[in-house]
């Protein structure tokens, strides 16, 4: 059986990525966008398209980045994936932005067997998963919140940790591994790649079904939480 043709959206974060696998081609766009994601996210899918003389008929499936990240970005990218997937008949394949995340450190970093993923969640939290290595990214934590105190002690126990919360919460670390990678990201080429997968395949579901991954309920603090949080 040939390899799937697969054309993946990401706008979880400031960055908008598009991607197309196609067994061994790959053609991809990212750019810093800000809030911008809906102005641009479909000239890249054109573009990706174009470029790889693929047509959306000829896809066979859509996958986004389903989260956590940006409330806003998620129901930008599965509403899109949504339409393009019900204009043509295809399925989609929502793809946690923290497995992409790990799998991309496994693929990169053969001597991590377990990785702690983390991200800035904003109101001083991130969001944060740890994974094992396996024919996927196996999850052993599932995504949730956790407080810069909780990161310290998840990191005590993996081989690896990724993403920006290193760089957010610059001070709880001390007692994390040395395999450290603030600068990784999950993007629409990771998350084409674990959509791929036979795992990532069997996750296909029709247009409507698709839903983003939250993990928060709240996006603002209320003026009583921000005043208990600020120093004293």
């Amino acid at each position: 059986m040939s390899a799937p043709c697969i054309l993946a959206v990401d706008t979880a974060t400031e960055v908008c990525s598009v991607a197309l696998l196609c067994g061994a081609l790959h053609v991809a766009r990212a750019e810093l966008v800000g809030q911008r994601h809906s102005e641009r996210v479909l000239p890249m899918v054109d573009d990706v398209l174009r470029e790889s003389q693929v047509a959306l008929r000829d896809v066979d499936f859509i996958a986004f980045g389903a989260g956590p990240g940006s409330f806003t970005g998620l129901r930008i990218a599965c509403g899109i994936v949504q339409g393009l997937a019900w204009g043509a008949g295809r399925r989609v394949i929502p793809v946690g932005n923290l497995q992409a995340l790990a799998a991309r450190v496994f693929a990169d970093v053969p001597e991590a067997a377990t990785v702690l993923c983390a991200i800035d969640a904003r109101m001083q939290e991130a969001y944060c998963a740890v994974y094992r290595r396996g024919a996927e990214a196996v999850e052993l934590m599932a995504p949730s919140l956790a407080r810069p105190d909780q990161l310290a002690e998840l990191a005590v126990d993996v081989d690896a940790v990724a993403g920006d919360a290193l760089m957010i919460f610059p001070d709880v670390w001390s007692g994390a591994p040395r395999l450290r990678f603030p600068a990784l990201r999950a993007d629409a080429s990771g998350i084409a790649r674990v959509a791929s997968t036979p795992a990532g395949l069997a996750r296909a579901v029709d247009a409507a079904a698709a839903v983003p991954l939250y993990v928060r309920d709240q996006v603002a603090l209320t003026t009583a939480q921000r005043r208990a949080q600020a120093p004293a």
